[in-house]
C-alpha cells in the first residue's frame, strides 16, 4: 500500500485503523510528487491512499500522477477536509472512494472491495491473455498453428513477389504416425508429437517459423534461404525424426519423415498454391518410399496426379444435384436446474459415399478451398427447415436448432433473403433456430458477421459462436458479436480433468460467457466425469458422445 500523506502521525493512525480491522499492510509513505513518482517506479503497489490537501500537492495530482503509470490501480482519498464538490471531482478525476478522517468505519470495507475488484480484473487479464495466445498457438506443442502459418506465409510471399529474396517452405508429415496412436494411445502419441517439435525446432534459425499445422503434419517458413540450404536442411530433418526413438513403457517406437519442399520467388502466385503444391511433394516424398525430400515440380506425373485426386469439386456438385447430403442430429443435455429441460440440438451434415457416410472433415476443406460451402450451407438450413416444419418442432413453444453455418456464407449478402423465404415457406418460428458459426471464421469476416447476425436476430434467430477459445485473440471481439450462446472448443473440454490448464481455459471461457450474458455449451462430453466437473462449473449446456451420438434425421 502506497500512503500519500503529509503528516506521519495520520498516516499511523490509519495504518493502527487497518490493523484492528485485520489488514497488516506492507506500506510506503511519501508526501510530494518526485517522491510519489519514485515510489511507483521502484515497488509494485495494490492500493493507494492519498490525503486531499497537502502542501504543495493535492490528491487530484496523486490520482493523476499514479493513473498515469498504473491507469487500473485504485485509489482512496482519505481526508479531513474534502468537501463534497471537491469529493465528486475527485471521482470524476478517478477516485474509486473518500473517506473523512473522523470516521474511518467505511475504510475495511472500501480496500476489500478495491483490492476484491483488482483481483477480478486481473484474472479476466490472465484469461485475455491465455486466449490471445491460443489463438495463434497450437495448444499440444505450443507451436505457432496454422491460422498464423499462413499469415506469415503472406507476408514471405508479398516480401518475394516485391524484392529478389527468395524463401522455401515445407511441409512435413510424420511417417506410420497412427501407428503409435494405435499401439500405444493417443496420450504417447501426444507426446511424441511434443519431443519431436522441441527436435525440429532445435535445427531452424530464430527468424524462420515452425508450425503444426494439423494432427501429425508441420509447416516450416525459411526466410532468405537459398534453394541449397533448404534442401540440405531438410535432408538433416529427416535424419534426426529417423534417429528419434520415443520409449514407452518399455519399449522403444520410431518413426521417419516425409517432406514436401517449394521454393517461393517473384513467379509465386498465392499462398494457397504454396500449400497444395507443398502438400503435393510431400505426398509424392511418401509414395516414393517415405523418410525422403521431395521438391515441388509442376511437370512430375505422380504430382499431377495427386492433383487430381484431391479435387473434390466434381463430387461435391454431384452431390448437391443429387441430393447426397443428408442431416444427423445430436442432442444437447442442460446440466443446470435452469436448463434441465431445455430441448437444444445441433444439425450436423453427411456426404452419401459408396458403402457409408462421408464426415464432413474429409468434403469442407475442399468446398470451402472452392467456394462450394455457400451452397452445402443453403441445402442444410433447407433441409432443417423441411424436417422442423414435418416433426412440427419448428412451430413449438420452446426448443433450439442450432445450424451451421461457414465463415464464407457470411459474405453471401443473398443469404438473409433466402432464410426469410424458407421461413414462409416451411411456417416455422424464427426463435427456434439458433445459427452458430465457428469463433476463427467470425473474426475472419467480423464485419459481415455482425451485419448478418444483426439481420437475422431482428426477425427472431438466435446466434452461438462456435469453437470459442481456439482462435480467440481478444474480448474485444466477443463483445462486438452479438450472439445468444457461446460453444465452448472440445478440444479444452475432452481432456479437462487431466489438464488443468483446459480447466482454466474452460472456466474463464464460461466466465467470459456469464460476464456478457450467454449460454455455454460445452462440447465433445465424453465421460460422466467430465459432465460432472462441467455441471460444477456452472456450464448450461453439454454435448458429445457422452451424452448422445448424432442420429441420421429421418
Amino acid at each position: 500500500m502506497l500512503l500519500v500523506d503529509d503528516s506521519e502521525d495520520d498516516a499511523l493512525l490509519l495504518v493502527r485503523e487497518l490493523k484492528r480491522g485485520g489488514i497488516r499492510p506492507a506500506f510506503t509513505r511519501v508526501d510530494n510528487g518526485p517522491d510519489l513518482f519514485q515510489a511507483l517506479q521502484n515497488g509494485r503497489w495494490d492500493l493507494v491512499i492519498t490525503d486531499h490537501n497537502m502542501p504543495g500537492f493535492s490528491s487530484e495530482e496523486a490520482i493523476r500522477m499514479t493513473h498515469r503509470q498504473y491507469p487500473d490501480m485504485p485509489v482512496i482519498i482519505v481526508s479531513g477536509t474534502i468537501g463534497e464538490e471537491a469529493a465528486v471531482k475527485a471521482m470524476r478525476a478517478g477516485a474509486q472512494d473518500y473517506i473523512m478522517k473522523d470516521n474511518l468505519s467505511r475504510l475495511i470495507p472500501a480496500i476489500n472491495r478495491e483490492i476484491r475488484e483488482s483481483q477480478i480484473k486481473l484474472a479476466k487479464i490472465q484469461a485475455e491473455t491465455t486466449l490471445e495466445h491460443m489463438a495463434y498457438h497450437d495448444s499440444l506443442t505450443d507451436l505457432v498453428n496454422r491460422r498464423e502459418f499462413d499469415r506469415r506465409l503472406q507476408e514471405a510471399l508479398l516480401d518475394a513477389q516485391t524484392t529478389e529474396h527468395h524463401h522455401a517452405l515445407m511441409y512435413l508429415d510424420l511417417d506410420q504416425f497412427k501407428v503409435i496412436n494405435d499401439t500405444c494411445g493417443h496420450v504417447a502419441g501426444d507426446e511424441m508429437l511434443k519431443q519431436i517439435s522441441m527436435e525440429l525446432a532445435r535445427h531452424i534459425r530464430p527468424d524462420d517459423t515452425l508450425a503444426r499445422l494439423g494432427g501429425d503434419e508441420f509447416g516450416i517458413l525459411l526466410l532468405n534461404c537459398d534453394s541449397e540450404n533448404a534442401f540440405r536442411l531438410a535432408n538433416i530433418l529427416c535424419e534426426v525424426v529417423a534417429e528419434y526413438r520415443l520409449v514407452w513403457q518399455g519399449h522403444p517406437f520410431a518413426v521417419s519423415l516425409s517432406v514436401g519442399l517449394v521454393f517461393i520467388d517473384r513467379n509465386s502466385t498465392n499462398t494457397s498454391d504454396l500449400l497444395v503444391q507443398a502438400d503435393l511433394a510431400c505426398y509424392a516424398a511418401k509414395d516414393r518410399g517415405r523418410n525422403n525430400v521431395q521438391v515441388f515440380q509442376s511437370d512430375d506425373k505422380d504430382m499431377q496426379q495427386r492433383q487430381t485426386d484431391m479435387q473434390w469439386t466434381s463430387r461435391i456438385h454431384k452431390a448437391l444435384e443429387s441430393s447426397q447430403f443428408f442431416l444427423c442430429q445430436q442432442p444437447m443435455l442442460g446440466l443446470q436446474e435452469s436448463t434441465r429441460n431445455l430441448v437444444q440440438s445441433e444439425f450436423l451434415v453427411r456426404m452419401r459415399g459408396n458403402d457409408n457416410a462421408i464426415l464432413p472433415g474429409a468434403f469442407i476443406p475442399a468446398a470451402e478451398r472452392f467456394g462450394l460451402m455457400h451452397r452445402i450451407d443453403r441445402r442444410v438450413v433447407e433441409m432443417a427447415f423441411q424436417y422442423l416444419d414435418r416433426t412440427g418442432l419448428g412451430r413449438a413453444d420452446s426448443g433450439t436448432f442450432f445450424i451451421n453455418l461457414s465463415g464464407g456464407s457470411l459474405g453471401d449478402s443473398e443469404l438473409f433473403q433466402f432464410i426469410k423465404a424458407l421461413v414462409s415457406r416451411y411456417r416455422i418460428k424464427p426463435e427456434r433456430v439458433c445459427f452458430e458459426i465457428t469463433e476463427t471464421a467470425a473474426i475472419a469476416h467480423l464485419a459481415s458477421t455482425i451485419g448478418f447476425i444483426e439481420s437475422v436476430r431482428q426477425d427472431g434467430f438466435r446466434f452461438a459462436l462456435d469453437d470459442f477459445g481456439s482462435g480467440m485473440s481478444s474480448f474485444s471481439y466477443l463483445k462486438s458479436l452479438p450472439v445468444d450462446f457461446l460453444k465452448i472448443d472440445g478440444s479444452f473440454v475432452k481432456n479437462m480433468l487431466n489438464d488443468p490448464i483446459d480447466v482454466g481455459i474452460v472456466e474463464s471461457c464460461h466466465r467470459i460467457g456469464q460476464a456478457v450474458g450467454l449460454k455455454t455449451i460445452a462440447e465433445f462430453v465424453e465421460t460422466p466425469d467430465v459432465q460432472k466437473k462441467l455441471c460444477e462449473m456452472g456450464i448450461d449446456f453439454a454435448q458429445g458422445y457422452g451424452i448422445a451420438r448424432p442420429a441420421v434425421v429421418r
